[in-house]
């Protein structure tokens, strides 16, 4: 055993630093579904800055210092406070919003959302099968973002009001209507962010024989 560590003690000391470093600094994140369509795409891969609200000690969830506070309209990955499995999704509430959403228009603190250029496109689900969607830009908070509805699909549309609690986030997928998001899985606490996603590493067309999408490589995520 010795003599074995001896020989690759390199190659761990190098696993060990990139497990560091992935788990505390920086991350990647492949995107399997299509919740947050236009924005991402299944076949994304995402980096993911780990330090962008807190630095967490390594393989934990506990915060050793605070970097800065989440903003809405970021695009964040976190563990679900449902299942514990890893999602990315848009922050749209913060602690203190009052939030509501009136047949896909999203109100903030008493004020709706705009939504500008309607585009109907055909959308991918299950099945290879495809069905009729609305691509539409949404202007809230002085934020802006591309979102998309799929008004043939049985989706929640309405909720609230409802009030983000102290040191928690409301997140929505841009693909309003194929979401599992906080209006099913709830608020979610900061302590559970993982890192804020930022721009597309790289991508394939993993529904269609994995060719890669040059176009999408080092986009910035808005």
């Amino acid at each position: 055993m010795q003599r074995w560590l001896s020989r690759y003690r390199y190659a761990i000391i190098f696993w060990l630093c990139f497990g560091v470093f992935r788990t505390s600094l920086a991350d990647w994140n492949p995107i399997p579904s299509g919740s947050m369509r236009p924005t991402l795409v299944e076949g994304d891969v995402v980096l993911v800055n780990r330090v962008a609200y807190d630095l967490k000690l390594p393989f934990t969830d506990i915060s050793l210092v605070k970097v800065d506070n989440p903003r809405r309209g970021d695009v964040v990955t976190f563990t679900s406070p449902k299942d514990g499995m890893r999602l990315i999704k848009r922050i749209v509430g913060i602690p203190g919003d009052t939030l509501e959403m009136r047949n896909e228009v999203l109100w903030v603190n008493g004020t709706p959302a705009i939504y500008l250029d309607p585009q109907p496109i055909s959308e991918p689900v299950a099945s290879g099968k495809t069905v009729p969607a609305i691509k539409i830009t949404e202007l809230a908070n002085h934020r802006q973002r591309t979102v998309q509805f799929m008004p043939a699909v049985r989706a929640l549309r309405s909720f609230g009001p409802v009030v983000v609690p102290a040191d928690s986030y409301f997140m929505l997928g841009d693909n309003r209507d194929d979401s599992a998001d906080s209006r099913y899985i709830g608020f979610v606490p900061r302590r559970l962010l993982i890192g804020r996603a930022h721009h597309i590493l790289a991508s394939a067309e993993i529904l269609d024989h994995w060719m890669p999408r040059f176009r999408r490589f080092g986009a910035p995520i808005l």
